[in-house]
């Protein structure tokens, strides 16, 4: 290392004010301190009024007041503090230099640079006259060095900044030439601003209050609102599958990942590219590609006869008599309208609660139908509902069906007849079953059944031909 040159003396400045090595060396923490406070004035406010820095991630010489504010601005934005590594001090006739290496921590990275600072005197005070940072040439010659772990490990600082809610944080992670192929827009993502605008939206899908519902022991429960309450949610990525590259600055990590969405709790599986460049002295996210799994999106195969089979699925899980084994047959958001007493139908309540249940009037059946009609929404409901149901020993067999195929839904409705185990009875109802393709098996999405009207209504009026 060469001797610094003096710096022209500010004309303002004292012909000589003595200063020893320690104190030049403790001018770096009043700069440094000056950081800590997050204020580009206070930082510029550290150099003289007609200064000369040349910044590490800037191309444009800074040589007043404003300019080097204007740098700080952005460069404060990374929270940076620095530690001086390796460095001489020079002591003048009214001037000060302080050269070496030292490391900005930039966001939780740690960058090594060369620095030269020369200091005079101004307004009574060491201030600083001249300030030159440059990165380590070596290290632009060979490449930022990095492991796979650390390139795993940059997808967890996206991940905490999806965790702020701060749509700028998030778009911050991404270099100034980036580009994001989002999941949800078909829009591909340029610069910052367009960035930003894509997780505006995200994010909202993130923290949101879900409604949860918890075991309980009657519809009463349910009516009173007991086994409900609000839950908290913050959706997280996480990676899965992870195949690590990495080059001259630059490194890649793709895959596949997963997210479980606060405003639903959905678990979302995705597959991933990141580029990451190594840019103003930490990894960015040069390139980001998200797509949906393509197999989810094919239409699963199924034939009408496969369709009516899916009928002795839950046939099957009645023979079980476990209400939890029946209420695993149903979909996530599945429903379930169960046989439905209104006012005629309550004309056949001891078929289905007992020989000797008492036989309601119309008007007595209506009000007692109102209470008890609740449909199931959810597995806790549907399970209440079979806990009673199962109690008659119910084997169903398939009257009638008619079939209808779709993409990943398909449906059997027609005429069921239940031949009640406990009590001999046998009992025919209209039924409509449909399905869906939820993690990787055919579920039952709605399931409406119901009494067969002209039971108690007499025939229906024959069609005119």
């Amino acid at each position: 290392m060469t001797d610094a040159a003096a710096p022209v003396a500010s004309s303002t400045s004292t012909p000589k004010k003595d200063i020893t090595e320690k104190e030049v060396r403790a001018l770096f923490e009043l700069w440094n301190s000056a950081l800590a406070t997050g204020d580009s004035r206070i930082v510029a406010d550290r150099y003289v009024k007609k200064p000369v820095l040349l910044p590490t991630v800037s191309d444009r010489p800074r040589t007043d007041y404003a300019s080097v504010k204007d740098y700080f601005d952005a460069f404060l934005l990374k929270e940076p503090r620095g530690r001086i590594l390796e460095g001489s001090v020079y002591v003048g006739d009214g001037w000060a230099s302080d050269a070496g290496i030292y490391a900005m921590g930039a966001t939780g990275d740690k960058v090594k640079a060369r620095y030269t600072f020369n200091y005079v005197v101004e307004g009574g005070a060491w201030k600083i006259q001249h300030h030159h940072s440059s990165v380590m040439p070596e290290e632009v010659a060979a490449g930022k060095a990095t492991s796979e772990d650390e390139v795993r490990g940059l997808f967890g600082l996206w991940n905490d900044a999806l965790a702020t809610s701060d749509p700028k944080k998030v778009a911050a992670r991404y270099a100034k030439n980036a580009v994001l192929l989002p999941t949800v827009s078909d829009k591909p993502r340029s610069d910052s601003t367009g960035i930003e605008d894509y997780f505006v939206n995200f994010l909202k899908n993130k923290r949101e209050w879900k409604w949860l519902s918890f075991p309980h022991t009657s519809v009463d429960d349910y009516i009173n609102g007991n086994i409900s309450r609000y839950l908290h949610l913050t959706a997280r990525g996480e990676i899965l599958e992870s195949h690590v590259a990495i080059g001259h600055n630059t490194c890649s990590d793709v895959g596949i990942y997963e997210f479980t969405m606060g405003a639903t709790g959905d678990k979302v599986k995705g597959r991933y590219s990141f580029v990451y460049v190594y840019e103003d002295g930490e990894w960015k996210i040069d390139h980001h590609h998200s797509s949906v799994m393509p197999e989810g999106t094919m239409a699963q195969s199924i034939n009408e006869e496969e369709v009516r089979n899916l009928f002795q699925l839950w046939d099957s899980a009645l023979a079980t008599e476990d209400p939890d084994a029946v209420a695993k047959r149903y979909a996530k958001d599945a429903v379930l309208l169960r046989e439905c007493f209104t006012s005629c139908a309550m004309l056949l309540w001891p078929v289905f609660f007992g020989r000797e249940a008492k036989v309601l009037t119309p008007r007595t059946a209506h009000r007692s139908a109102t209470v008890s009609d609740v449909p199931r929404t959810n597995y806790s409901l549907i399970r209440h509902y079979f806990v009673g149901f199962l109690k008659k020993k119910p084997k169903g067999t398939i009257v009638e069906s008619n079939v209808s195929i779709g993409h990943n839904w398909c449906s059997d409705v027609g005429i069921y007849e239940f031949a009640m185990g406990a009590t001999g009875d046998k009992v025919k109802g209209r039924y409509s079953f449909v399905y869906v393709y939820e993690e990787g098996q055919w579920k039952i999405s709605h399931h409406h059944s119901s009494v067969m009207p002209e039971d108690f209504l007499g025939p229906a009026p024959k069609p005119v031909v």
